[in-house]
This record gives structure tokens, sequence and C-alpha cells, in this order.
């Protein structure tokens, strides 16, 4: 008898829960059995495979405008290498112009993606300085599936305290969560000016004009706003113990505050700012990558929660674009392509050396992400949820390099980096995105997606 129009079978589901040896059965584009023996229409046999969430990647720019630049991966290059590394859904941000609304700003940006997108998606809304006055839309735009903001502690762009905690009061108000970029923005021109005064303008006084001393306190300084607004709070890019102690700090109080890090702040080190020429260039991004001893503290946060969710910040530039401001180390665009490998990454030096386990790993990647931010039918293998299912090879080695990956870009941070376990096959809403490694999946396949946080 027929029951499903596809079976994942043979394989070893891996859940934030657990393990467990059954088979999924997929109708109408929705997980509707897990058990042994189920029989389909289409049936895969997963035998020695891992079937997994689809994976969730919360923090990614595609097709997006950074002064004048453009991010290289677009809505269907960036979600096409996000399918064929396993994962099923993204959120990417809108910015409102000046006189622009919140909503015809959602609306623009989600008309972009419409035509291009191949998985599902979601949004952030920024608020930066001149929304301050629009707050008062903050409850239509959460209304409209968009309940997380962004804010900047950083750039020209960034918030002040008193504008932080207006926003974070009318968040609260409308049942949203904010978000924090969180660095000294002052600290860090006063260090830049100073190192370029005296000639300091390779790549190298990048994280040294940064300093992990500053992210902390900015951290610190934004969990007391969100205190005081009371208000949960997600921290972005995390990238060092400094960031780590003050939410361990906050949530052994009682306070919920989220937070997320990065395959490059767990992989990479600052002696990469070292290198001759462009090459030094190439790992700008902010925070900066930290010095070698960083790493090991970011997994052991991962690994007792006090850090929740892997995510890429995936915000691809040309080499040449990074080399053009090779002369003044502030000027060099920042940002770093990891779409496509941050689930295998995660599972060869997270599950693969032993620092996370499988379902930690699934957590991470998967289920706390969608939880935290509003995917209510996503990030777990469940009977009605969406059939966004990732079959995963543990033994499959793939060395990364640009002939290997799909990003739209000329470079990548991992060039070299030798992985066992691969995506095999990626569905979406039971539909095939990637079928033996090979994609099969069209523009425009992927669906807004309208969160609705626990909260709300």
């Amino acid at each position: 008898m027929v029951d499903y129009d596809l079976v994942l079978k043979n394989g070893t589901i891996v859940t934030a829960a657990g393990t467990d040896a059954a088979d999924v059965g997929v109708r109408g584009g929705e997980i509707a059995g897990i058990a042994p023996h189920l029989h389909g229409a289409q049936e895969i046999d997963c035998q020695g495979l891992l079937i997994t969430p689809g994976a969730v990647d919360v923090h990614v720019h595609l097709q997006y405008p950074i002064g004048s630049l453009t991010t290289t991966d677009d809505f269907f290059t960036g979600t096409r290498a996000a399918a064929l590394g396993g994962t099923t859904a993204v959120i990417d941000f809108v910015e409102a112009q000046p006189q622009q609304s919140l909503l015809d700003a959602l609306a623009q940006r989600q008309a972009l993606a419409a035509e291009r997108a191949i998985i599902d998606y979601g949004f952030h809304m920024t608020i930066t300085p001149h929304d301050i006055p629009k707050l008062a839309q903050v409850a239509d735009v959460v209304a409209a599936g968009c309940p997380s903001f962004k804010h900047y502690m950083a750039y020209s762009f960034r918030l002040h305290d008193g504008q932080l905690l207006q926003s974070f009061q009318a968040i609260r108000r409308a049942g949203g969560l904010p978000i924090v970029h969180a660095e000294n923005w002052d600290v860090i021109q006063t260090l830049v000016q100073q190192n370029l005064a005296i000639g300091r303008s390779d790549p190298r006084w990048h994280p040294r004009s940064r300093p992990a001393l500053m992210e902390g306190e900015a951290a610190g300084r934004v969990i007391n706003l969100a205190a005081l607004a009371e208000t949960p709070l997600y921290i972005f890019h995390v990238s060092c113990q400094a960031v780590v102690e003050r939410i361990a700090a906050a949530r052994a109080g009682g306070q919920p505050v989220f937070a997320e890090t990065c395959p490059q702040y767990l992989l990479l080190d600052d002696s990469l700012f070292d290198r001759p020429e462009a090459a030094g260039a190439l790992p700008v991004c902010a925070p900066p990558l930290r010095p070698l001893g960083e790493q090991e503290p970011l997994w052991m946060a991962l690994a007792r929660g006090d850090l929740h969710v892997i995510s890429t910040d995936h915000c691809p530039f040309w080499l040449a674009d990074k080399a053009a401001a090779l002369g003044d180390f502030s000027r060099i665009p920042g940002g770093l392509p990891s779409i496509e490998s941050r689930f295998a990454l995660a599972y060869t030096f997270g599950v693969g050396a032993g620092r996370l386990s499988l379902s930690q790993w699934v957590d991470c990647c998967c289920t706390m992400p969608a939880q935290l931010m509003g995917f209510t039918k996503k990030g777990q293998i469940a009977v009605g949820y969406d059939a966004d299912l990732v079959v995963f090879d543990p033994r499959q080695p793939v060395t990364l390099s640009t002939k290997t990956l799909h990003e739209n870009v000329d470079w990548t941070p991992y060039d070299g980096f030798q992985l066992t376990g691969w995506p095999r096959h990626t569905l979406s809403r039971g539909q095939w995105l990637v079928r033996d490694g090979q994609f099969v999946g069209q523009p425009g396949q992927g669906r807004f997606v309208a969160r609705r946080l626990a909260t709300t």
C-alpha cells in the first residue's frame, strides 16, 4: 500500500532530541509519518546516511547593497549554494530609505527575493537612526511576519544607547525580538584614526582596531539595555570569550539572552591578516577574526548552551573589491562567504572532532535558529512540519575550494579545508532541490515565510 508521496528509508534520523532508526514519510509537502517500514510512491534508500532537518541560516546578506558595492551572491546563486550545502531556509535583511515606510521596504525586498530564491526565506527589519520616528510602525511589521529587528552599535548608521532603548521598548510592546551587532564604535573610530595617523594601514591593523575587550563591553551594555526594556535579546556573530562571559552571566540571572557565532570565528584566526597583499584583506569582517585560542571557548559555549546558533553572516565580495582598498584597512569591504559550507563545517569540526554531539549539531544549525526566529514549521523532523529534509553522508570526503563550492565569489576562506561529511540530498517542502549532489531546483521555488515568535 502506498501511503506517502516520498519515503526516506533505512536512515538514522537526527534531531535536537536524539537519534532514531526509522523511515520518514512525506505527503503534500509535510512530514506525515515517522516509523519503520513506511511505503511511498517514491522511496529513497538512506542506509548508512543521516536524515536531518533542513538547516536554517538566520544571518545572510544576499543581493544586498553595502556602500557603493552589492554582495556578489544574489537570491538565486546564494540560495542555490545554500541548498547544495543542506540549508533550506535563510533570513536576510531589509533597510528602509529615510522617507520610506517599513512595510513598503519589506514588500520591496520581498518582491526582489520572490523572483529568484530557491529556498524559503524571511527578513530582519533594520532599525537605523532615521527609523526612530517610525517606531509606531513596528507592530505592523511584526504582524506582516517580520518579527525580528536588527540594530547596529557600529558604523555611521549605529544607534546610540537612548535610541536602542526606545527601539527595544517598541519591539517589546509589539512582541518582537531585537537583534544587535555589538561593538563600541567610538573606540573603534579612535583606534582606526590613531593607527592610520602613524602609517598602520595594512589589514593586520583591522583586528587591532576592534578589540575583543570592547566587543565584550558593547555586549554587556546592550544586555543591560534589554534588561531595562524587559525584552529578550539576540546577539549576532559573537567572536570572543569576552562576549560569551557576559551572555552566560545574564542567562544565569534568568535574562532571556540568545546568541550566535559563525564558522569564521570557530575555525579561523587573526594570523590570516598577516598574509601578503590582497590575501591579507580577504578575511576582513566585523567583528574581526580573533587570536588563536579564542576559537575553542566558542565551541565549548555552543556545547554547554551559552551560545545557541551557528549562522554564517554570509556577505561575499569579489577579491578585487577587497584588494582595491589595501591602502586603508578601514575601507576594505567586510564580509566572508560560507553559506554553502556551514552545515558540513560544523559536522566535521564539531561532531567529527568530538566538540558537539549529533544532536547538538542539529540543534545549533537547524532547530534553535528556527525556534528562536519563529519558523514554526521548520527545523524539526516531526509530523506536521514542512518536509525540509537533508540526507547527509557522514563519510563523504570533500576538499573545499572555489571549484567545489557554488557561491558566486572568486575566493573562499576555507580553501583547502578537508571535510568528512556532506549533504547528498536536500528537499524543501517535499520538493527536490539537490539530488545525489546535483542541483535540481528552480528560481522562485522558495517562499517568503511569515514568521511568528513563540511570545507573539
